[in-house]
């Protein structure tokens, strides 16, 4: 029998866009981290894609995390094992080059946020709603909530919503720095494709490098992070986006980068 499509992926204009379609909530079940797993092998290395969007389909869901029901299978291996997996695949969307935007068109609840969080940028619809609400199981999240979000919003934010399990919504989400903006409703995918459609034709190589270095000097002293950014600064001024971004401002004609 031929599997179910519940992960797909389209790319146009430099932008590859990760539609997770699992009806009714867009659950992380065995299915999606299967065929997401392989997606995301698809992306790496694809130069044609140079940025990327994770979203949900419909309008109600981005993805409102594990299906419980799920579980006890998801659980077969270990709680350790399972968790890797999709440990594996938030880290690569950390570190893949490109720019990762995750396009929330609904709820974003437990590994739903955890993959949000992952991202590099997040857009919301005015009605969307996030949390990690693992507590009310009795369950903490596991697949780099704790970590990512206390980075992103501040250790005290972090743990009252993860002592709560409180679900806030988007304003709330953007007053506390856990998203980048928020969009009227219905138009979530088509503002985060005129963003990725900037990025996409914006200089690859100084996008990755900004990328890396951020999230690197997250771990490291204010001196060692400026010491990291140097040596990029020193290898940015061999490549040939510089060269041509500096000639097209001289010249006063848009810049086309090539993404080396």
């Amino acid at each position: 029998m031929a599997e179910n499509t519940v992960v797909e992926l389209t790319i146009s204009e430099g932008v590859g866009v990760i539609t997770i379609n699992n009806p009714p909530v867009n659950a992380l079940t065995l299915e999606v981290r299967s065929q997401l797993k392989r997606i995301l092998q698809e992306v790496e290395g694809n130069k044609e894609i140079r940025a990327l969007i994770i979203t949900g389909y419909g309008s109600k869901c981005f993805v409102a995390g594990a299906d419980i029901k799920d579980f006890p299978k998801q659980m077969e291996t270990g709680p350790r094992e399972n968790a890797t997996i999709y440990k594996e695949m938030f880290t690569f969307l950390e570190e893949t080059p490109q720019p990762v935007i995750a396009a929330l068109n609904g709820l974003a609840l437990g590994g739903g946020c955890e993959l949000a969080l992952a991202c590099d940028l997040r857009i919301a619809d005015e009605k969307a709603k996030l949390g990690l609400p693992e507590v009310t199981l009795g369950l903490i999240p596991g697949l780099g909530g704790t970590q990512r979000l206390a980075k992103l919003v501040g250790p005290a934010k972090a743990k009252e919503l993860l002592f709560t399990g409180k679900v806030i919504s988007a304003r709330e989400a953007l007053d506390i720095g856990l998203i980048n903006q928020i969009v009227p409703q219905g138009t979530v995918l088509e503002e985060a494709l005129k963003l990725a459609k900037q990025l996409a034709k914006g200089a690859g190589v100084a996008i990755s490098y900004a990328k890396y270095l951020v999230n690197k000097g997250i771990e490291l002293s204010l001196e060692d992070g400026m010491e990291i950014e140097m040596q990029y600064v020193e290898k940015i001024f061999l490549t040939q986006d510089l060269q041509e971004g500096l000639e097209a401002f001289i010249n006063k004609r848009p810049a086309v980068f090539r993404n080396c």
